[in-house]
């Protein structure tokens, strides 16, 4: 079994054993902590220090391209008309800076076999 395979199927197990649909930063440390054998103060300073350098990475305006993974990119997007869904009235919603995420297909080989077993 590969490493890959054995976090999957770890992060599976421990999912399924305590009912979890979302993947957190404490389950990151945890599942850590469990597989590298990394205390729990070591295992939740590496993953706050993963999601730090993530973070400015993006804001200094970088991309980020994690292998077999995906590429977070930042879109400007212009200002254009909206509507406010309570009253129907036309609002202007202005321009912004979003975050965008594209999956790689390696991920998304794996999802597509994931959903049809």
């Amino acid at each position: 079994m590969t490493d890959e395979s054995s976090f999957s199927n770890s992060l599976t197990s421990e999912q399924d054993n305590n009912s979890i649909n979302t993947l957190t930063k404490a389950h990151l440390a945890e599942i850590l902590f469990n597989r590298i054998g990394l205390n729990k103060r070591e295992a939740k300073e590496f993953v706050d220090c993963f999601f730090d350098e993530l973070r400015k990475a993006l804001i200094s305006g970088e991309e980020i391209k994690i292998t077999g993974f995906g590429n977070f990119n930042l879109r400007d997007k212009s200002q254009r008309p909206g509507r406010n869904p309570k009253t129907g009235k036309e609002v202007d919603i202005s321009a912004r800076r979003v975050v965008t995420f594209h999956a790689s297909q390696k991920l998304k080989e794996k999802i597509q076999i994931k959903k049809n077993s």
